[in-house]
């Protein structure tokens, strides 16, 4: 039997958010970040200091960020909550160099920030469906990849670009196969406020 109609509809979405804040980031915050000390992370470098939001050299970059996450709490998750950072650090991608696959712990919304010019060819940032081990590994006919199969998503950043995504995502940069460094910024959220209810003996405050 033929099949002539079907329908498939898409149960759940993950959001990817990305917006362009460079209007907040001017040459000298550029310099403080690129200047910053960095120490060997696998391939890349991560800079030393993990919580470069606190430095008063870039509370303005912080309070553009904090102003992306009320917007992504109130208007992408549909929350009464406030997402904060709480970690934030430098990378440089020097070239032939990319960032390994991994995920956050212990990050609720987790993002990157491109605060100044990308080198060109760009690389990008690519999202794997599968978080762990797979006991059956399939391999999808290119010409029928889509939202329900494609095991890989592939977003090229911007200059001046700031993402936002799911910290459980399991993630990796592409090598750079530019002449110049790749530099970034990524950081961790948490929420800050009650959630729960009193009555289902739920409640927690944060």
């Amino acid at each position: 039997m033929a099949i002539e109609e079907y329908e498939i509809q898409p149960l759940f979405a993950e959001p990817f958010f990305r917006t362009n804040i460079s209007k907040a980031i001017g040459e000298e915050e550029i310099a403080y970040i690129k200047n910053l000390k960095t120490v060997p992370n696998k391939a890349n470098l991560i800079s030393d200091n993990l919580y470069i939001f606190e430095e008063p050299e870039l509370v303005d970059v912080k309070a553009a960020v904090q102003e992306v996450l009320d917007f992504y709490a109130s208007e992408v998750m549909g929350i009464t909550q406030e997402l904060y950072v709480t970690q934030s650090w430098a990378l440089v991608n020097h070239p032939n160099t990319g960032m390994h696959g991994h995920s956050h712990s212990n990050s609720i919304i987790s993002g990157s920030l491109y605060y100044c010019e990308l080198p060109t060819p760009g690389s990008s940032m690519v999202f794997d469906r599968h978080k762990s081990y797979q006991q059956l590994q399939f391999i999808i006919e290119k010409e029928k990849q889509n939202i329900y199969n494609t095991p890989l998503n592939i977003i090229t950043p911007k200059s001046g670009e700031v993402f936002l995504f799911s910290s459980g995502l399991q993630h990796f940069v592409e090598n750079n196969t530019a002449s110049k460094a790749r530099y970034s910024i990524a950081f961790n959220t948490f929420i800050r406020g009650t959630i729960g209810e009193l009555r289902d003996v739920s409640q927690l405050t944060l």
